[in-house]
């Protein structure tokens, strides 16, 4: 039963009191961005933005940049010899395809012929050189306070604010998710995951005890008696709410929603994600989800992690085909959802209106490491494919010397650079929130958004 028929059928004063619920107040209506997705990425352990999307081709001041030496170039399609840096060492020259203001590294893969559909943000000031701190900056624009994560992520936001009529608000894997907030409706609480394959097998059903049938009596018969609890209660929001959870247990335990987490049958449905790969093919499936999650319109937000990019020493040399692997898989992304027809807009494309972003918690040093590796580094780049922001740009930059970031643009508190708070606050009020509602900090860089 959709939220119109529902409340129908309780009436004109039942309606009202419901709706008037902190809990269930979004069933009154329909929300302004109904028909919008979110994809979350986050490339977990610190990214080189030098071989891809903030490119350093030259030795200058600190700067010790990508070479035949320290890198495994025989897999980089973009990669294409600069110039020798030393005796034997060839760094590489800047990709930037006709017609792109943009300019990558070699390990942007395929997602450089995509350029005209790409926002990307650069000399980020993360502030942290701490894997835990520096990803929950990225996902909610807060530092850790004491340990504790102080607020939501980004994905739990736009759940919270969109998509608390679907069956799954939120749907993370491994991504930094977190709900923090008295003011959230509880429905938008992100579901966590270790995989979508194991999701699956959570939501299988033995017959051994009872069948479905059964099961489906006994869940209408606790849904019913939840609603007639909530007629004789003072605040009846709790209890309708449980009884929305039985039906909704109904919905994830069939045939349409278990099938979304079979992963044989995702990569069965969306053949195009290369499940082989070497670093990112277990990633694969979670593009596969939000593709099929989206198509049924079952989803508001799918968030991930791709990780392995901590490459201290020696494994450094398999960075850039990581980030290529990743680069690829969106480039992917983007060409199914603007081959797949919007599940409730007739006529419209799920590229139109499917946003995404990609982040990670902090940068790789300049300069290469004893090891023959790179370290922490306090500067971080991200990328966005939206329709609400304007395409084929840089936001932001990096000193041309050290790789810090430098002052981007004119803030509240002055000029300076650009942090993930800025990043998340423009991203929602995009979608005209004011971040305020979520956030403490980060301004909304209004020459960003169309």
């Amino acid at each position: 039963m959709d939220r119109r028929n529902f409340l129908k059928c309780l009436g004109g004063a039942g309606a009202a009191a419901l709706a008037s619920g902190p809990m269930l107040r979004a069933l009154a209506e329909p929300s302004a961005g109904e028909g919008e997705f979110f994809v979350f990425i986050h490339a977990s352990g610190g990214w080189d933005v030098t071989v891809g999307l903030d490119p350093r081709f030259e030795a200058k001041g600190l700067i010790d940049p990508a070479t035949t030496r320290n890198l495994d170039t025989a897999a980089l399609t973009r990669w294409k010899d600069g110039g020798a840096i030393e005796v034997g060492e060839q760094s590489f020259a800047p990709v930037q395809p006709a017609g792109s203001k943009l300019v990558f590294g070699p390990a942007i893969g395929d997602l450089a012929d995509k350029y005209d559909r790409l926002t990307v943000f650069n000399g980020l000031a993360v502030n942290t050189v701490s894997h835990g701190d520096g990803t929950v900056f990225a996902a909610t624009g807060r530092h850790l306070a004491g340990g504790r994560v102080p607020a939501s992520s980004i994905d739990a936001i736009m759940a919270n604010e969109f998509g608390v009529g679907q069956i799954l608000p939120s749907v993370s894997v491994r991504f930094p998710s977190s709900f923090v907030g008295q003011h959230l409706d509880r429905r938008a609480m992100p579901l966590l995951v270790d995989g979508i394959g194991s999701m699956g097998r959570a939501l299988a059903r033995t017959n051994m005890n009872l069948g479905v049938d059964d099961r489906s009596a006994v869940t209408a018969m606790l849904s019913q008696e939840a609603q007639d609890l909530a007629k004789v209660s003072n605040d009846p929001s709790a209890m309708q709410g449980f009884a929305l959870q039985l039906q909704a247990l109904t919905k994830m335990t069939g045939g349409p929603v278990q099938t979304l987490f079979d992963s044989a049958k995702l990569q069965a449905a969306q053949p195009t994600f290369n499940y082989r790969a070497q670093y990112m093919g277990p990633v694969a499936t979670n593009f596969a989800f939000a593709v099929e999650a989206m198509k049924a319109n079952l989803v508001r937000s799918v968030a991930f992690a791709a990780g392995g990019f901590d490459t201290h020493n020696s494994s450094y040399v398999d960075q850039g085909q990581k980030q290529q692997e990743l680069f690829d898989m969106i480039a992917r992304l983007i060409e199914v959802l603007d081959a797949t027809p919007h599940p409730t807009k007739t006529g419209r494309r799920l590229g139109e209106h499917t946003h995404i972003m990609v982040v990670s918690e902090f940068c790789r040093t300049p300069q290469i490491n004893q090891t023959m590796g790179r370290d922490h580094y306090p500067n971080g780049s991200a990328l966005v494919v939206s329709p609400k922001f304007k395409s084929n740009m840089a936001y932001g930059s990096s000193d041309p010397e050290q790789l810090l970031p430098r002052a981007s643009g004119k803030f509240y508190d002055g000029e300076r650079a650009a942090t993930p708070a800025d990043l998340l606050a423009t991203f929602v009020g995009a979608f005209g929130v004011d971040p305020r509602k979520y956030m403490r900090d980060g301004e909304v860089i209004k020459e960003v958004l169309r």
